[in-house]
Parts: structure tokens; sequence; C-alpha cells
């Protein structure tokens, strides 16, 4: 009997003993856990971006590097230490050009992922459809490349609540410095055709608005021709456009359905004595290529203006170097801007001290604006912030300079196209040059 009732106290002791322990194990885990929480919740996972951008679709030929200058951008801050301490990780989907796909990718991005921020879209039809999940699940979107002008007026409506940007200039701006090139060319009228969508339609009304206020006049008294993204034939909205003689169309078209478009021009005899108005929509090569050549082997569009966002920063050189040794190819079109969109949100999130959407959308302006210490070298740019410095970061893209609407001011490249089909840069001009004449 001593000896059962002893062996049940020595078995209870330590079972008491560790439940004790256990106990008092938990109570010490868990306020640390607490108070990690507390400072750190956002930190656990490390800051997760999302690239939202057309690998496919009518607008691969420019979008396709654009993921890769994403890639580079992370890869640059992981390297110096990443975001709070932690890694970034990047999410890519492609938009496919096409809005139904990005609402679908923007979606599994925001609530399937739970990214703090998306560099994206670039089609603006796509941003359209995307932004309003992005607003809802509190994500950050910067895009490198949506410009048209509706973002503005909805921006000034407050439809964004601060978490949309663009590093690439609104069309409102790229509208004038076209007609301002239209106008120094000595070009009195001209007809339109544009893509029917958000980007097509706004730069179309501040084209014909600018062009009107020199003194120019558009051909014919009829509707604006806007063409359908889906048709497969485009005869007649090409043949309205080129009707009456005009000394130049301008366009705002997409790689595969405005080929169609002035291939039709071609066919039917437009395009003799008239200049084609090209924009940044186009701005590829193996969109000349796409259109074609003469019988002659001189391509269709030789001589072909047009005008793209320019990138002009301080941080240019040295990004143009580090892009073409990292992947050894090509400078293209929108790769400055969508590697600043990257930075920005990074720079943001560490400025906010959170792996978050909102801890991005409450400082993102504040480090790509005055005041603070100008600054051109992402690492440098985090290290600052880590001491408690205030920065202006100066991009690749241009000053970065985010004003209330998510709106930057840029400069324009003017570029033409030679006769064997290949692109130059041959001029810059600026928005304001339209109301200057």
């Amino acid at each position: 009997m001593m000896i059962s009732s002893l062996r049940k106290n020595f078995l209870k002791f330590p079972i008491t003993l560790a439940l004790a322990l256990m106990l008092s194990s938990s109570l010490l885990v868990g306020c640390g856990k607490e108070q990690k929480q507390t400072i750190n919740s956002s930190f656990s996972d490390g800051l997760k971006l999302g690239a939202l951008l057309p690998v496919t679709g009518d607008l691969s030929s420019i979008g396709q590097n654009m993921p890769e200058a994403v890639k580079l951008a992370i890869d640059e801050i992981n390297a110096c230490g990443g975001v709070n301490d932690e890694p970034v990780t990047l999410i890519t989907e492609d938009t496919q050009t096409d809005p139904t796909a990005g609402v679908s990718a923007m979606t599994k991005l925001a609530e399937v992922n739970k990214v703090a921020g998306v560099v994206g879209a670039f089609t603006s039809s796509v941003s359209s459809a995307a932004v309003t999940i992005a607003v809802k699940n509190n994500v950050m979107l910067v895009s490198p490349g949506s410009t048209s002008p509706v973002f503005t007026e909805q921006a000034k409506n407050g439809d964004f609540q601060g978490y949309w940007a663009r590093t690439a200039p609104s069309d409102t701006y790229q509208a004038r410095a076209l007609a301002a090139l239209a106008n120094k060319k000595g070009f009195n009228t001209i007809g339109t055709v544009v893509i029917n969508n958000d980007y097509g339609v706004g730069f179309e009304q501040e084209f014909i608005s600018a062009f009107k206020r020199q003194g120019g006049k558009m051909t014919g008294k009829r509707r604006p021709i806007r063409y359908d993204p889906k048709s497969a034939v485009l005869d007649s909205e090409a043949a309205a456009a080129f009707a009456n003689q005009p000394d130049a169309v301008a366009t705002a078209l997409y790689p595969e359905t405005g080929s169609v478009l002035l291939q039709a021009a071609y066919k039917q005899g437009l395009t003799e004595g008239v200049i084609v108005l090209l924009t940044d929509g186009v701005y590829s090569e193996d969109f000349i290529k796409q259109v074609g050549q003469t019988t002659n082997g001189i391509s269709i569009l030789a001589g072909a203006l047009g005008t793209v966002p320019g990138a002009d920063g301080e941080a240019l050189e040295a990004f143009t170097t580090k892009w073409k040794d990292k992947t050894g190819n090509k400078l293209t079109a929108f790769i400055p801007h969508s590697w600043d969109a990257t930075i920005l949100l990074m720079l943001a999130a560490e400025a906010a001290d959170a792996n978050t959407g909102e801890g991005i959308q409450s400082k993102i302006r504040e480090v790509a604006n005055a005041p603070g210490i100008e600054v051109t070298d992402p690492c440098e740019a985090m290290e600052l912030i880590r001491s408690g410095k205030d920065i202006n970061y100066q991009g690749a893209s241009g000053n970065v300079d985010i004003d209330g609407n998510g709106d930057v001011v840029g400069i324009y490249n003017v570029w033409t196209v030679r006769e064997d089909g290949t692109t130059e840069i041959i001029d810059k001009i600026s928005p304001t040059d339209a109301t200057e004449d």
C-alpha cells in the first residue's frame, strides 16, 4: 500500500511539474509572440509584390521585357538587405493584354497571394478594371505605362483613395506633344483613327483639342474613327481615317490590330503622300515588320513619325548599363518606368516600416517627392530611410514626382521609321510646346 502510494505521488510530481513548466513556457512564448505581432506583424512573411503585365497578347512586343525589369529591381534591393529586414517576393501574372484576364490575375494577386503592391497594369483598359480590385483590397497599384487621362479624373473624384499612381505621364500630355509635333512639321489638316478603349479615346479627344487650339483642322465633318479591338477586318475604318487627303493621320493603336488597319490603308492606296503619326502603343520594330513592306522592299511606314514617353532621369545612365549587363537586351520603351515603379513600392514599404498596401500608400508620394535628400541609387536610398532620413528618389525614367492624382509629368522622344523598317529617335518634345506656338 505504501509502495503504491509512493508510486502515485512520484508519477504525479513530474506531471504536475511538466504542466507547470509548459504553462510558464507558454506564457513566456505568448508574451513574446504578442509583442512581436504588435511591432512586426507585417514583417512575418516579408514584402510581397505582384507584376501585372502583358507577356502575351496585343502588346506583348512591348510588355514582355517589363517583368524582367521588375525582377531586376527586386533582386537589387534583396541584395542590399531587402525591405524591413526580409527579402521581397515577386509573383508575376500575364494580363494577356485583355481586361478579363487582367481582372482574374489581379484578383489572384490581391486575394490569394495577398500582395501589398502591384507593378501594372500596362494597358489602360486592364488597369481600369484592375484598380477597383486593388482599392477594395488596399493594394497599391503603380502602372509603368497606363496613360489614359481617365485615371486623372477618377483620382480627382477620390475613386482610388490614393492606391493608384503611374510612372509614365498621362496621354493628356502625350496628345499635346504629338499635336505640337504636327504643328512643328507644318501639318494643317489631320485625320484620326484610334482603338476604341480608354487609351485610344482619351488620346483622341485631347489630341483634337490641342491641335485645334494651334489652328489646325480635322478632315471632314464626321464622327471620330474608332475601331473595335476585336475586329479582324478594318478596311472601312482605314478608308474613313485617310479620306479627304489629310496631311497626316494621327493614330492611337495596338500592334496586332493597328497593323491590320495600316495594311488596309496601304492596300487601298490611301497612304501615298500622307504622314502617319504614331504613339507609344506601337513603338516596336516588331510592329513595323507586322505592317510590312512595299513591293520594292521598303517599309510601308517609312517616314512615319511618333512620340513615346522618354526617359531622362538622373539614374538613366547607370540603369541602362545595369540592364544591358544583366539581361543583354536593348533598353526599350517603358523598361525604366517599370524599374522605377518597383523601386518606389519598396522604398515606400521601408519608409512605412510595414509590408502592407496601406503602408505603401501612406509613404509612396513622400519618397518620390521633395523635400528630402535627392538620391538615385536604390540601395543608398534604402540606407537613408533606415537611418531615419527623408528622401526624394530620382528615377531612371525621370524625377518621378507623383502628384495628388498619381500622375507624373515627363518629356517625349520623337521617333521615325526608316526605309528598312528600323526606328530612330530624332528629337525630344515637351507637352508644353503645344501651347507655346
